[in-house]
């Protein structure tokens, strides 16, 4: 089983796809790597030598940032949103859309769910 960045790729699934389990990588970025070492798209994972294996390593360390690296950029970059008080770090504190959605009737996603107000009956009694 290949072990990549800390994921261990999954075994019978090509290696284009395999490499799209690691955080931080898609299609087109595992498409760009496996043309730089001319490895064939539809290889299984569990058939890659381990120099392939090394080498995919070796691309992924020194020019991506994978895993846990990127999550704390992306972290830091939300942090410094809200900390300048810019409306896109409002948006994240208030856990609203960012990117212009609208919110009256969609973004369930972004909101939670529902919360339902109780209607209070009215105090006024019939004579």
């Amino acid at each position: 089983m290949a072990r990549i960045a800390g994921v261990d790729l999954p075994k019978n699934k090509r290696v284009e796809i395999g490499l799209t389990y690691i955080y931080g990588i898609g299609r087109s970025t595992s498409r760009k790597i496996l043309s730089m070492l001319n490895i064939d798209y539809d290889l299984k994972t569990d058939q890659l030598s381990e120099t392939e294996v090394n080498n995919i390593r070796k691309i992924i360390d020194g020019e991506y940032k994978v895993e846990g690296e990127l999550r704390t950029e992306i972290s830091m970059n939300i942090k410094r949103l809200m900390d300048l008080g810019c409306y896109r770090g409002l948006r994240h504190r208030k856990s609203l859309p960012v990117h212009g959605q609208r919110t009256s009737t969609n973004a369930r996603t972004r909101k939670g769910p529902r919360r339902s107000t109780v209607k209070k009956k009215s105090a006024t009694k019939k004579k």
